[in-house]
């Protein structure tokens, strides 16, 4: 249970986030150079009460992360197309997570280079939705005939 002055600095930070909040949901009924200018006199007004804090160690801890990362915490507030969440990641790495606890891993460091691979195969492909299997057999022909790997880089625009 933090003391009153810990709790003092966490209700701070709290209206804080309220405040940039309630920017966000007027969005709608203000033009976007206003919007622009009120989110972001929002958000650094968080950022800064963020950093301002007790010198007490969870008031502290906190402020060290404001500090540091204050400006990312909000980025995908700010910037169209930033996800707020690390889905995409999540699931790029869901299946690696299943397939390890179905069999239990590798035993070989030749093991652990296969998998990682295969598996880096397996979610560059789905991220940019070509088909794995045809990219193997694509792959296994190169490499019976003597020719380059196919490339798993993006096709250019």
């Amino acid at each position: 249970m933090p003391d009153q002055v810990t709790a003092a600095y966490g209700q701070r930070v709290l209206e804080g986030l309220r405040k940039l909040f309630h920017v966000i949901h007027r969005r709608d009924t203000m033009d976007p150079a206003r919007f622009g200018r009120a989110l972001e006199k929002a958000r650094e007004a968080l950022i800064q009460t963020g950093k301002r804090a007790p010198e007490r160690n969870e008031a502290q801890n906190l402020a060290e992360r404001f500090r540091k990362h204050g400006q990312a915490y909000f980025q995908f507030i700010t910037t169209p197309g930033v996800e707020p969440t690390n889905n995409l990641a999540e699931q790029a790495i869901r299946f690696v997570v299943l397939d390890r606890m179905v069999t239990q891993g590798t035993r070989s460091e030749r093991g652990r280079r296969w998998c990682e691979r295969i598996w880096t195969a397996i979610a560059t492909c789905t991220q940019q939705g070509r088909s794995v299997f045809e990219y193997l057999t694509q792959t296994l022909a190169a490499w019976f005939n003597g020719q380059p790997t196919p490339s798993l880089l993006p096709a250019g625009p």
